[in-house]
């Protein structure tokens, strides 16, 4: 059984900031320690839309997913820390949010809830 998990974050105005972003994330030039970090912390799959600067990511992970495990493995891996780094120059915080970082998102509807007409 798997969880959602949505997420939130803002980047840099700037269309050719947000071309680089997108070029790392496409198939390939994401570094493959990264992917393996991903996977190996218990997320099943993971998708990120984007609206001019506004992004959004939906992950599946499993029901024993722990993202406080996940950031303590994350500040211990170098292959991360270097990522974020480079990723860090795109993005900016979400108004109201403490810092720059994806930002996890509240559900307020969820269809499953609402029984049938």
């Amino acid at each position: 059984m798997t969880r959602r998990i949505c997420l939130a974050l803002d980047l840099v105005d700037d269309a050719d900031l947000i071309a680089e972003y997108e070029r790392w994330h496409q198939v390939g030039n994401t570094p493959p320690e990264i992917l393996a970090s991903i996977r190996d912390a218990g997320i099943e799959n993971m998708e990120i839309f984007r609206l001019a600067d506004r992004m959004v990511m939906v992950m599946d992970v499993t029901e024993d997913f722990d993202a406080a495990a996940k950031a303590k493995a994350d500040e211990e891996n170098p292959h991360v820390i270097a990522w974020e780094k480079r990723m860090q120059q795109f993005q900016r915080a979400l108004p109201g949010a403490p810092r720059i970082a994806w930002t996890e998102m509240e559900r307020i509807f969820h269809l499953i809830d609402h029984p049938g007409s």
